[in-house]
């Protein structure tokens, strides 16, 4: 997610599904634009304008009640900020039909959406930022998608001993 804007949420179909949900997931914003403390404050967001078709397929296959950690990225410190729920699932992001949004997709239809969103809703905030480098240190993380080399993806599954793991961190 690049942009926080408000927006109306529209009930609307689930998505297709593309493979099985973990139950955990990692999701980064940068916390100048939306962070574990926005969502403390909103209880809920849509996390729309995400524009990856890879990132966009974890979000429709992401299960209500999924955990998700809230990852700030380009922060000072960068690391996982708090833990949000899924509370709605997969529905077509409404910034890809506004003219005036960044996120504006000129081929995406109301019958044939190419963006989705979910909504997160807020669980906690650690009492401290568990940063790259102590998840980089804890080798039961060595394969979270975040510390590969090269990915950059703003949503990716995350294994529950993972999960578990930077929870214990916090």
């Amino acid at each position: 997610m690049t942009n926080k804007t408000k927006s109306k949420i529209v009930v609307a179909k689930t998505m297709p599904t593309a493979q099985p949900s973990t139950g955990f997931w990692l999701v980064k914003s940068e916390p100048s634009v939306y962070g574990i403390s926005d969502l403390k404050r909103d209880k809920r967001t849509l996390w729309e304008g995400v524009r990856n078709y890879q990132a966009r397929n974890f979000m429709r296959v992401m299960k209500l009640g999924d955990r998700v950690l809230l990852y700030h990225s380009n922060a000072d410190p960068s690391g996982v900020a708090g833990v949000a729920t899924v509370s709605a699932l997969a529905l077509p992001d409404p910034l890809q039909f506004d003219k005036r949004s960044e996120f504006f997709d000129a081929a995406s239809t109301k019958e044939q959406p190419r963006w989705s969103a979910v909504e997160l809703a807020f669980e906690t905030q650690f009492a401290r930022v568990i940063t790259l480098e102590e998840l980089r240190a804890v080798v039961a993380l060595s394969k979270l998608m975040i510390l590969q080399h090269g990915n950059r993806l703003s949503v990716t599954p995350v294994q529950p001993v993972e999960f578990r793991a930077i929870c214990d961190l916090a």
